[in-house]
């Protein structure tokens, strides 16, 4: 039995169950090892790969890539570790650390808005299973052609081939999550090696690393330059924007602060940036090879002129993505799910939940184009977790002094239930630091002509995170003093 199951009648029914229970110190086992290991198997993916070398694709060269993707990490790991710190400290998940912020009501508000981009992850990563099962097939069945992302649905085999991939991942959400063990232990040992793989033939293949590396920025002048680099910084810090947040999630498991801090110090930037390497000297290497860059690395599998060897980048990639999808983005959104009716909603039908919205949301067109990809996707949800981000590290930090009352965190008789169950300051606060970044989101979409907005107002959707990081913080510190 849980331990929460002893002591719930305590707590008020409808915020707890046995997956939002705050778990007790002496069941706390994770170490500096566990959190650099779970930050080394999520940042090997084909997501990170692909972010460097759409990076590459749009004008970049290798090093300003590289440093582009260290200095987003190393920015987005100061909120991973200050929101990690409620987590470590009181053993609970993030829809319940955003109670106290939001109200024990409110709280759905960012644990939707977070979940939601989930599904959408959740939605990329199946579709790089499926397209890659769909070139493994291709690979002995050259006749079928190239997959269609420019209309709204791809054809019908590669849309068969998606949804056998997302039934497994169903499957693996029905048989529970400790079935994704072997798997993750699959890909810690299979990607690395696939990594050095690529980066060696890259080097074979371009006849050398000096031919990739002396690739030229397309880049004519530094203002050119400076208005790719604050949107692809941005993107990055984007790119961990979801787990910045619900990070305790896994932090409720530490043994001490230090361990966190130190594990994911070790696994974030290093691992990110080694990665993203790869991907930078392969795409670019690709571009010497077969004339123009490919930024997509299942496609690029999908050149290679052994049968044997695609299939076997084809299934090394299906079964890494398994694990990654799963680890990365199912726990966390099926927790926010759970969070909208613990006595409901457990975390097998999050998952469900999580696994629908996430075809629904057409991520074959999210994940299509590289301009796409950096400017419409991370860039757009980062202005929507950046404002929860700020506000929560204001809240726990400046207003509460990292003092939370972990009863009240699950009763609605408490001080977290503000008025009606939901902190209206809070609202206020997410609403002052979306709006700015709405008029420069309209425009990229083709919503709103840019003539039709100031070209500053415009441009604030290049640093959207951080806008909305900062003004909401600080219009939520400045709201709550006066209370």
């Amino acid at each position: 039995m849980n331990q929460m199951s002893e002591s719930q009648n305590k707590y008020d029914s409808s915020l707890i169950n046995d997956d939002l229970a705050p778990i007790e110190q002496e069941k706390r086992t994770w170490g500096t090892w566990n959190y650099a290991a779970l930050w080394i198997s999520m940042s090997l993916c084909i997501p990170t790969y692909t972010m460097a070398s759409s990076m590459i694709n749009n004008g970049m060269n290798w090093w300003q890539a590289v440093l582009t993707i260290f200095l987003g990490n190393a920015i987005v790991l100061v909120p991973m570790l200050l929101n990690g710190h409620a987590g470590a400290k009181y053993g609970i998940p993030f829809p319940v650390f955003a109670r106290a912020s939001f109200g024990t009501k409110g709280a759905n508000i960012p644990a939707m808005l977070r979940a939601i981009v989930a599904c959408g992850w959740f939605g990329i990563q199946t579709w790089i299973g499926g397209e890659s099962l769909y070139h493994l097939i291709r690979a002995w069945v050259p006749s079928l052609e190239e997959i269609d992302t420019a209309s709204l649905f791809p054809q019908l085999i590669p849309m068969l081939c998606f949804m056998l991939f997302w039934l497994l991942n169903m499957y693996i959400i029905y048989k529970g999550v400790d079935s994704i063990k072997k798997l993750l232990v699959f890909k810690a040992i299979f990607l690395p090696i696939a990594a050095v793989a690529l980066f060696c033939w890259a080097i074979i293949a371009a006849k050398g690393l000096g031919p990739i590396l002396s690739e030229p920025s397309k880049f004519t002048d530094s203002k050119l330059f400076f208005k790719f680099f604050f949107p692809a910084l941005t993107a990055v810090v984007g790119f961990w924007a979801t787990l910045s947040l619900n990070i305790p999630d896994f932090t409720r498991y530490a043994k001490s602060q230090r361990a966190h801090y130190k594990g994911q110090a070790i696994g974030l930037p290093p691992s990110m940036t080694l990665f993203a390497f790869v991907g930078v000297v392969v795409t670019s290497a690709s571009a010497i090879i077969y004339g123009s860059p490919e930024w997509d690395p299942v496609k690029l599998a999908s050149h290679f002129t052994s049968k044997l060897m695609v299939s076997f980048a084809m299934i090394g990639i299906i079964i890494s993505t398994l694990a990654t999808n799963i680890a990365a983005n199912m726990v966390s959104p099926a927790n926010d799910f759970s969070n909208l009716s613990p006595q409901k909603i457990n975390f097998r039908l999050g998952g469900y939940i999580t696994g629908i919205i996430g075809v629904l949301i057409f991520p074959w067109k999210l994940y299509s184009d590289p301009h796409g990809y950096i400017f419409t996707w991370l860039i757009a949800y980062s202005s929507l977790l950046g404002p929860i981000g700020g506000i929560m590290i204001a809240d726990y930090y400046f207003i509460r002094r990292k003092i939370l009352s972990l009863d009240e965190l699950y009763s609605h008789s408490g001080k977290y239930f503000y008025k009606n169950g939901f902190n209206a300051k809070a609202i206020i606060a997410l609403l002052a630091g979306v709006l700015p970044n709405v008029p420069g989101f309209l425009v990229i979409v083709k919503v709103l002509h840019s003539n039709s907005v100031p070209a500053w107002i415009a441009d604030l959707y290049n640093y959207a995170w951080f806008v909305g990081f900062f003004v909401s913080g600080f219009v939520y510190w400045l709201l709550m003093k006066r209370r």
